[in-house]
């Protein structure tokens, strides 16, 4: 499938869900634009946008824990990515942790 034809939000924008492809653990979720899809595919790393900096991020730039794409796929409506990557470094997380997805919620027993 092509950039293009994916459904972006009103921003011009995709959810992506960056999956560890061995193991199946849930990294972290960023947002892609038709540009940073494209520039993903073509340098084989994740690229997204940050809503707010308001620009292109290529994940590891800064902290050497880049994302090697495995697969990106669209889902059944064109409007969610999964990214299977291989994690490069110790964390996707910006606050160094392995995965964005750490602090459980509690629930309600009333």
């Amino acid at each position: 499938m092509d950039a293009t034809r994916l459904r972006y939000d009103e921003h011009g924008l995709i959810p992506a869900i960056v999956q560890q492809h061995d193991t199946g653990e849930v990294l972290m979720m960023a947002w892609m634009s038709v540009a940073t899809v494209r520039e993903s595919i073509a340098t084989g790393e994740t690229v997204f946008w940050s809503r707010s900096r308001d620009e292109r991020w290529h994940k590891g730039a800064t902290s050497g824990n880049t994302q090697k794409i495995v697969t990106m796929t669209a889902d059944c409506d064109a409007d969610v990515l999964l990214v299977r990557v291989d994690q490069q470094g110790s964390g996707a997380c910006h606050t160094g942790a392995r995965t964005c997805f750490h602090d459980d919620l509690e629930t309600d027993d009333a």
